[in-house]
């Protein structure tokens, strides 16, 4: 079974790539998708198919699936031009008769107010309409999204948010892409146009990671909590723009509101682990 993967020169998608391997598929059966192939020389080098693959040039897309049975469409990062991209990657795959689709959405995105949830929503109504078989998977919030907080708190021994006590069931990149591999590689149809919320097992608040991050720092930082309005003045005065500061502000909202705090069950169940501690994963992330 040949298994492609997009975005193989970011961090989710090379982390599946890596998945699938540990977990027995033949490297000439992964085909790593990339919109800059020299990235990903060195999975060519270990026998991985590697082809181009850009989602804003669709014509580099068909060819890039050729032969592929399931592609692994792990989301894109150009916030407000996700529909598009994604659009025309199903379009592609449609087009080269792959038979299963699995993409990584957002948490509830078919009814969360959660700000990034629309353009998931579009793209699961996108792989419905298609007629494809998919797997959706829902992924929660990475524990790496934190490692600049740690990193200015390496610095003012701070970490300001706007989350109130707000709570985040977190868990580590490689622990949604080894789901993403398991779900992939399964050919029972267990998967098949399921939809899977994954969560982190532990729902942590800020003051929990600042004293993780004092631990890891060897310093002390605290958790300060302050107002949107103080937050987003802040974000500006660091030569943000309006529209980052705003989205920043606006996923602090989505904390508060414990649109994070979920906690499944579903994803140490796929793994077959426990998902990885808050501590573990910014101390792997830190390093790395």
């Amino acid at each position: 079974m040949t298994i492609a993967v997009t975005g193989t020169s970011g961090h989710l998608g090379r982390l599946v790539v890596e998945s699938l391997l540990a977990r027995g598929a033949a490297p000439a059966d992964v085909v790593a998708l990339a919109r800059s192939t020299a990235k990903a020389a060195d999975l060519a080098q270990r026998g991985v198919v590697v082809r181009e693959a850009d989602y804003d040039r669709p014509e580099t897309l068909a060819p890039a699936l050729d032969g592929v049975e399931v592609l692994v469409l792990v989301s894109g990062s150009a916030v407000g031009q996700r529909v598009r991209q994604h659009g025309a990657v199903i379009d592609a795959a449609k087009g080269a008769g792959v038979r299963r689709v699995v993409y990584t959405s957002a948490p509830h995105a078919d009814t969360s107010p959660l700000i990034l949830a629309p353009e998931h929503k579009a793209t699961e109504e996108l792989l419905a309409a298609s007629g494809l078989t998919t797997t959706v998977l829902r992924n929660g919030w990475y524990t790496e999204n934190y490692l600049p907080d740690v990193e200015r708190a390496r610095e003012t021994g701070e970490i300001v948010a706007s989350v109130g006590d707000g709570r985040v069931a977190s868990a580590s990149r490689a622990d949604y892409a080894e789901a993403a591999a398991v779900v992939a590689l399964a050919t029972d149809g267990a998967h098949d146009d399921a939809v899977h919320e994954l969560t982190g097992d532990v729902a942590w608040d800020f003051d929990e990671l600042a004293r993780t991050v004092t631990e890891l720092l060897g310093r002390p930082v605290t958790y300060r909590s302050v107002e949107p309005e103080e937050q987003r003045e802040a974000l500006l005065a660091a030569g943000l723009d309006e529209g980052t500061a705003g989205f920043l502000v606006a996923l602090d909202a989505d904390t508060r509101a414990g649109l994070l705090a979920e906690t499944t069950g579903v994803l140490a169940g796929l793994i077959g682990r426990p998902t990885t501690p808050l501590a573990d994963g910014l101390r792997k992330g830190l390093k790395g």
